[in-house]
């Protein structure tokens, strides 16, 4: 057998750290060269070490999440192929690794393909994508019955901003705010804004981008 691809995994997850470890280690034609608990650690990783393919969480719980690193590894060290990769359903974040260049993206939790497919594919030079966003159940609906405005208001929802407070955001008013929030009460048959909120951001059905990125440092940049 020729080289093996050399392979980095960052997930703050232990139990998912643990299952792309396997991953790796079971897999033909790769090798474990670093599993890390953050995306400032596999950043640095790849400025000091020749790595193939980086497997990261977009969310963090601690430091600059995943997307961000990404972009910072592919802007240093752009001959590295990522994949991207959720337990959450967000399909926000495709669109911005697509336009970022990274190489794929995998949802942990709503994938019909093996996480290892993806991987023989990315290295095989292919860019693997969803074809269509999660459509998880929520209440009682499901992710798709939801507007993407209605999806925008919950986004804003899940930070407990009022009603005036998320018009002024997404330049609506706070009439049709109201609006949207009874409609997404009729639809899933959640009791009030509290229980949309909570269970949107319990089930991941929706991640605001503050709570993604609010780990960043606000002085330095992206540490890159």
């Amino acid at each position: 057998m020729g080289k093996k691809y050399s392979v980095v995994v960052a997930d703050d997850q232990y139990v998912s750290r643990s299952f792309f470890e396997i991953q790796v280690q079971m897999s033909r034609g790769y090798e474990l060269a670093a599993s890390l608990a953050s995306a400032e650690q596999a950043l640095a990783f790849c400025m000091a070490q020749p790595v193939d393919l980086v497997i990261m969480d977009v969310m963090m719980k601690a430091g600059l999440d995943g997307l961000t690193c990404a972009k910072a590894i592919h802007r240093n060290n752009p001959g590295v192929k990522i994949i991207l990769t959720t337990s959450t359903a967000e399909a926000q974040w495709i669109d911005e690794a697509r336009e970022a260049g990274i190489e794929s993206f995998w949802f942990k939790e709503y994938s019909d393909v093996p996480l290892t497919q993806v991987m023989d594919r990315t290295m095989a030079g292919e860019r693997v994508f969803p074809d269509s966003p999660p459509n998880p159940d929520f209440g009682d609906a499901m992710k798709a019955d939801l507007s993407e405005r209605e999806l925008d208001v919950l986004r804003w929802l899940t930070r407990n901003l009022t009603n005036e407070e998320i018009a002024e955001r997404l330049h609506l008013s706070p009439h049709t705010v109201k609006r949207h929030i009874e409609n997404l009460l009729l639809k899933t048959g959640y009791r009030n804004r509290i229980d949309l909120a909570v269970n949107a951001k319990a089930m991941g059905v929706v991640v605001h981008e503050d709570d993604r990125t609010e780990n960043r440092p606000s002085k330095g940049g992206d540490r890159t």
